[in-house]
C-alpha cells in the first residue's frame, strides 16, 4: 500500500483548565525531515517530538505545531521580591531618581534579570506538557497517515493506468518487431531488383542476407522488449504491496529504468510505427516519473 507524501492531522484537548493543541503537516521531500515549532518555555520537547515523528512517518517534510494555553492561576510566573527590592534600592541612589527627573517605571523593572521566574513546580507542569503533546501528537500522526494513505490509493490508480498504457504499446511493439526484418529485406530486394533491371546482372542472394543479417542485429529490440516488460512487472508488484513500508525512491528507480529501455528502443527502431508506440511509452513513463515523486 503506498502512500502520498502530503497530509494533514491535529488533535487538540481541554484539561484542568489548560487548552492544548497539536497541528501536523507534512509534504513532498527526499528524505524525512521534521520542523518542531514550540512556544519558548516548551522548546526542550522539541527533540522527543521529533523522534516520535521520525518513528511513525518515513519520507517528506513534516511540521508539528503545538501550543498550550493555561488559563489557570498556576501558570502565573513569581515575582522574586527580595530582586526586585535590591534593583529599586540601587536605583535610588541614582541622582536622577533622586532629584526626580526621572521616573521608575515598573513594567521595565518586571524584565530585569531574577525578577520574573518560572513556577517552582516547573518541572512538573513540562513533564505534563510533554505527556500530553505526545498523546495529541500521536493522534494527529494518526489522523495525517490515513489522509496519507486516501491519496495514495489514489496514486496508486493513477499509476497502474499509465502501466497499462505502458503494456498496451509494448504490446504492438512486440507484434510488430519481427515484421520489421521482413519489410526490410523485401523493400531491399525490390530496390536492387529496380537498380540492376535491364544491367542483365542478378542481384547477389548472399549480399542481400548479409545486409539483412547487418540491419536485424542493429535494430534488434527483443532484449529491451523483455527487460521493459520485466520492469512493469516489478513495478506492479511494488504498488501492490500491502506493507507500509516507503517505496517512492525505488518506484523513481524503477522509472528511470523503464525510461532507459524505452530510449533504447527509440534509438534502434527504424519503424514509423513502434516508433509511434514508443512515444507513447515515453509519454506514460514521464507522467509515471511526475506522480513518484508524491510517493513516500
Amino acid at each position: 500500500m503506498i502512500r502520498s507524501m502530503t497530509g494533514y492531522g491535529e488533535a487538540s484537548a481541554h484539561i484542568d483548565g489548560t487548552h492544548y493543541f497539536v497541528q501536523i503537516r507534512s509534504l513532498n521531500g527526499k528524505y524525512f525531515k521534521a520542523t518542531v515549532r514550540l512556544q519558548e518555555e516548551f522548546e526542550s520537547l522539541e527533540a522527543d517530538l521529533e523522534s516520535q515523528l521520525r518513528k511513525q512517518i518515513g519520507r517528506g517534510s513534516v511540521t508539528l505545531k503545538a501550543t498550550c494555553t493555561d488559563d489557570t492561576e498556576e501558570a502565573a510566573h513569581e515575582v522574586n521580591c527580595k530582586a526586585l527590592d535590591k534593583y529599586v534600592e540601587q536605583l535610588n541612589e541614582s541622582e536622577h531618581i533622586r532629584s526626580g527627573k526621572v521616573s521608575i517605571e515598573i513594567g521595565s523593572l518586571l524584565g530585569l534579570p531574577g525578577v520574573v521566574q518560572p513556577p517552582s513546580d516547573e518541572g512538573e507542569r513540562i513533564g505534563r506538557v510533554r505527556e500530553v503533546f505526545a498523546r495529541l501528537a500521536k493522534e494527529a500522526t494518526g489522523e495525517l497517515i490515513s489522509m496519507r494513505q486516501a491519496e495514495g490509493e489514489a496514486l496508486a490508480e493513477e499509476l497502474r493506468s499509465q502501466l497499462r498504457v505502458i503494456e498496451e504499446n509494448l504490446a504492438e511493439v512486440k507484434e510488430r518487431a519481427p515484421e520489421v526484418v521482413k519489410d526490410y529485406e523485401a523493400r531491399l530486394r525490390a530496390r536492387m531488383d529496380e537498380l540492376l533491371e535491364g544491367s542483365g546482372t542478378p542481384s547477389e542472394s548472399v549480399d542481400i542476407i548479409r545486409e539483412v543479417a547487418s540491419h536485424a542485429e542493429r535494430t534488434d529490440i527483443a532484449e529491451e522488449i523483455q527487460r521493459l516488460g520485466g520492469h512493469l512487472e516489478q513495478f506492479a508488484k511494488i504498488i501492490g504491496q500491502q506493507d507500509d513500508k516507503p517505496v517512492g525512491r525505488t518506484l523513481d528507480f524503477m522509472a528511470q529504468e523503464l525510461l532507459r529501455e524505452a530510449n533504447t528502443m527509440s534509438s534502434k527502431s527504424m519503424d514509423t510505427r513502434i516508433s509511434r508506440s514508443i512515444v507513447e511509452i515515453k509519454g506514460a513513463i514521464d507522467r509515471i516519473k511526475e506522480q513518484v515523486q508524491n510517493v513516500e
